[in-house]
């Protein structure tokens, strides 16, 4: 579906140059002189490498939809995810280069959603949010609640977060996998 340069919005698959691209960041520009422009950092969804591009309203660009099935996480060998299909229940492997970073948020059973263009697997999508426990954080001292500070804490899948003075070791809390922050309390 073709769109205008100044429709693009964050998170929006495009083909340009010849290449698979999603917007990252986007921002309007209105010049003293010239015609508006939308200024849009790109990410090369099979290289990674990042791009900077001004597109006008003029400009039209190809929008691209991926296909997007939903697998259940299993195990891990060596650098290899094994994920099994929930309708068909048929296994793939994916090298762990598509989860990236946040690899470490995978959790036995967690249901991903694997996206593929033209039959080529290009990406898996984790929740936005997951649970952890607190297995080490520095105990409350007391008149310290004052300020909003936070301090760092490390999960049980260890990597580290900074949460508010009162989580305690051994609490459940529920993360942003986006951003790897605190986001409250596991109920």
């Amino acid at each position: 579906m073709k769109i205008n340069g100044n429709e693009i919005r964050p998170g929006y698959m495009i083909e340009h140059k010849g290449g698979l691209w999603v917007a990252v960041k986007t921002h309007a520009v209105k010049p003293g002189k010239g015609g508006a422009f939308n200024q849009v950092e790109l990410k090369n969804l099979i290289d990674g490498s990042k791009l900077n591009e001004r597109f006008r309203s003029s400009q039209t660009v190809e929008r691209v939809r991926l296909e997007q099935k939903d697998y259940q996480f299993l195990y891990s060998d060596g650098d290899m995810l094994t994920f099994m299909d929930l309708e068909s229940y048929e296994q793939i492997q994916l090298p762990e280069e598509l989860v990236g970073e946040r690899r470490a948020f995978l959790q036995d059973g967690m249901t991903v959603v694997v996206e593929s263009y033209e039959g080529k697997l290009i990406g898996v999508s984790l929740p936005d949010q997951v649970t952890l426990e607190v297995v080490e954080t520095e105990p409350v001292v007391k008149g310290q609640t004052a300020a909003s500070s936070n301090k760092p804490a490390m999960l049980d899948n260890g990597i580290r977060v900074m949460v508010p003075p009162f989580v305690q070791t051994g609490e459940k809390i529920i993360v942003d996998t986006n951003e790897l922050t605190y986001v409250k309390r596991a109920d």
